[in-house]
Parts: structure tokens; sequence; C-alpha cells
């Protein structure tokens, strides 16, 4: 099956996830966080790109990219290359590191870029690593509140005042994030999808699933949820965007 085209963000942002091959840790030690905080480091400086936050955990990472001068293609190939190269050398062993291809979503505009970089400050609270954000050593929660450059923070401030993005880390956030699933479920097939949608609205077709009314609509994408589709699928399928399917789930 031919892959997925990455879908394009108009803003340049995307949230991006590494995941470790099989699952298996991308960190051992603390070096190794420190090693990929430098190479990220290192590579922007090259490529150009703005950083607004992060999150290394120990078999996957969160990061949030602005593109510049280079594609987030190339930007995710000159980090990932670096890091890996180190990583072989000092654990003497060959091969792939991560997942040949990253996940990525887009970020086009700014409640949403504020929902994903709580979401990823708070992966290591919901994994029950740490109790509040700031506990944790590889995010960039405490970049914020140290004003270190490395994270664009002064960009983050300008949307939202700092005592404010403080309190809204203690909120917790109604948006659907691109994650990382410990527990995958069998996903249905495209065909079998379309059975379900039309089934549950009456559709016979795309161009007729788009006509119906928007409560209609609203109120099938519950269902189409509880089947166990994709926000991607059922975009895919729907004709719906992925900004209007994620405010219902």
């Amino acid at each position: 099956m031919p892959r997925q085209k990455r879908q394009k963000s108009e803003s340049g942002i995307y949230h991006i996830i590494l995941r470790g091959v099989n699952r298996q840790n991308v960190f051992q030690d603390q070096e190794d966080y420190e090693k990929f905080l430098q190479v990220l480091s290192d590579c922007k400086a090259i490529s150009e790109f703005k950083v607004y936050a992060y999150c290394l955990m120990s078999n996957h990472i969160h990061i949030i990219i602005q593109e510049s001068t280079e594609k987030i293609d190339l930007i995710m190939k000159r980090i990932g290359t670096r890091y890996v190269y180190w990583y072989n050398i000092k654990y003497k062993r060959v091969g792939h590191l991560f997942q040949d291809r990253f996940l990525s979503e887009p970020i086009d505009d700014e409640s949403y870029l504020l929902s994903a970089i709580r979401y990823i400050h708070k992966n290591p609270v919901k994994a029950k690593i740490v109790n509040v954000c700031s506990d944790y050593k590889y995010s960039s929660y405490n970049d914020f509140k140290a004003h270190k450059d490395f994270v664009d923070y002064q960009f983050v401030y300008d949307i939202i005042n700092e005592k404010e993005f403080e309190n809204f880390h203690n909120r917790d956030g109604i948006l659907c994030h691109l994650e990382i699933d410990e527990n995958p479920k069998i996903r249905v097939t495209d065909e079998e999808a379309k059975r379900i949608i039309f089934k549950v609205t009456g559709a016979r077709s795309v161009e007729e699933y788009q006509k119906l009314p928007s409560n209609k609509q609203t109120k099938s994408l519950s269902e189409f949820r509880k089947k166990n589709h994709s926000i991607r699928q059922i975009s895919r399928l729907t004709g719906l965007s992925i900004g209007i399917i994620r405010k219902h789930f």
C-alpha cells in the first residue's frame, strides 16, 4: 500500500513524533538525552528552523518545529542521521534506531499550537513519570520558565502571557493531538470504514455525506470514533477537514 502523502502546514509549523523502531528505547542514560538536545541545537543553527516545544520520552520524541530554509523532511533526516550515527557508535550497534517515517501533523492556528505545546509538556505527567511538568528534565517546559533561547518562547508569550501560560498547563486539554498508541488497536480498512460511515448516515457517497446537515455530520463523528476510525481516515473518506473533526473528538 502506498504511503499517504504528508499533510502540508500553511504556517510551516509541525508537531513531530520520532519513534524507536519496534518501540525500543532511543535513550538509555542521561548522556543520550543531552546528546539529542545538542544535535537538535546544531541542526537548528544549520537549518534555521524554530523550536516551539519538545519532550524526550524513553522510546519516542515530540518536537514542534517551524521550517524555514529547509523543508521538514530534510530537517528530520538531518536530526535523525546525526543522532543515530553517534548512538550506534556508543552502543556498538548497526542499523535503524527510529522508525523509517516520522509522524507529523500541521499546526495552522494559535489555539491549536498552545494546546499542542501543553499536550507535549504533559506527556511525562500522563505517563506517571512525574507529578507536574516542571519536574521533568527533558522537556521545554522549564526552558519557557527560564527564558532559554533554545525555544522561541517569545513567540508563544506574544500569544499568551507568561502567567497564563503556566495556568494553562494546569488545565486539561480537550483537543485531540498526534500521539503514540502504546496499545494499538486494529484499524478498519477504508472499504469497511466507508460501509460503516454510509450505514450510520444513510449517505451513499462522499458527495451525499457532504450535503448532509451539519448537525447530522457532527452526530455521526462520535459514532465513527467508537468504530475506531482514525481522524485522518475519517477526513479522507468524508472530505471533512482534520480541524473540524478534531473539535468533536
